[in-house]
């Protein structure tokens, strides 16, 4: 990956019989083409990828950018969110590009060690509860009420549920309240691990294709949503505070404008990929598209990016303007 394009520009005049020949030789960025460019290098941009395809979406794109239009060198570092704030705090991690919340983590990296800084929306909104695959509810229209849930939960044993209702989550690593509120709300069902977003996504697929009753954990923006529109059953409504006790939660999880942080030295860096991430903003819409790509027609990231930077000229031109 290049930090600069190098360009000779070579002009040549003729007259009188005299060939007059200059060149120019210096270190800049690629054409944005924007019609601006930064005079500071932009160097080496350490993103963190957190495992779902919505943050990789948001990764691709922003790493092309910054590679492709501003001339940076893009290290992409697959990580579990709690190894990526660990990185912004030993300077491993410049940027976390989609945080669902995390107050504990920003305490302790923002307000406590002061080595990282939140860095505005990325235009996301983030919505985490639980669903159950669309033919469910033509089937049984009152599975949408949460008090039904246990009138039901002999539906969905499985042999790993040990008698019980299954709830499916997904990759163990991410940060979920289910066996909380699975005990809180006497409901008869046990938490199963998929073990990943793509088994998770796999699961909802069967589900709906082969008529099986599954309920499960999931969130939106989600690529999948538009192919099976996955229903959200409510719990108990969220409201500020209802979660801070982990063991006693008993309430939905909170919405979220999805924020990004990145790290206090690279922000103050005054390298153009920190502009670049500190304007990036997009929409469900769009974070489902290239996640699509991604995850169902197997573009690579660099592939799945370019496809949309080149379909959304006016959106990331706006990311790099001055």
């Amino acid at each position: 990956m290049n930090k600069a394009a190098t360009w000779v520009r070579v002009v040549a005049f003729v007259g009188t019989g005299l060939l007059a020949l200059t060149a120019c030789s210096s270190t800049t960025h690629k054409d944005t083409g924007a019609g601006t460019a930064n005079a500071t290098p932009c160097g080496t941009v350490n993103i963190a990828v957190n495992p779902w395809v919505g943050y990789e979406a948001n990764a691709a794109v922003v790493g092309y950018v910054a590679k492709n239009k501003l001339g940076c060198t893009v290290n992409e570092k697959n990580l579990t969110e709690e190894l990526s704030w660990q990185g912004l705090g030993d300077g491993s991690v410049d940027v976390i590009l989609e945080t669902w919340g995390h107050d504990d983590l920003k305490k302790t990296y923002i307000d406590q060690q002061k080595v990282a800084v939140e860095d505005g929306v990325t235009g996301n909104k983030g919505v985490i509860g639980w669903y159950v695959p669309p033919w469910m509810v033509q089937k049984y229209p009152d599975i949408t009420d949460w008090h039904n849930l246990n009138k039901y939960a002999d539906l969905f044993k499985t042999s790993e549920s040990g008698g019980k209702g299954q709830f499916l989550d997904g990759d163990p690593s991410f940060v979920t309240n289910d066996e909380a509120l699975v005990n809180n709300l006497g409901l008869n069902f046990k938490v199963v691990h998929a073990g990943s977003e793509t088994a998770l996504i796999q699961a909802f697929r069967t589900a709906e294709q082969q008529k099986k009753p599954l309920l499960g954990y999931f969130y939106e923006p989600q690529w999948l949503m538009t192919e099976v529109p996955l229903v959200h059953i409510p719990l108990p409504s969220y409201t500020p505070g209802c979660d801070t006790d982990k063991q006693k939660v008993a309430c939905d999880y909170q919405p979220y404008d999805l924020d990004k942080v990145v790290r206090k030295k690279f922000a103050d860096s005054g390298s153009p990929a920190a502009a670049l991430v500190k304007n990036f903003k997009w929409s469900n819409d769009d974070q489902n598209i290239v996640a699509r790509d991604i995850a169902v027609n197997k573009l690579s990231h660099e592939a799945a990016a370019k496809k949309w930077v080149d379909a959304h000229p006016d959106v990331w031109q706006a990311w790099i303007k001055g």
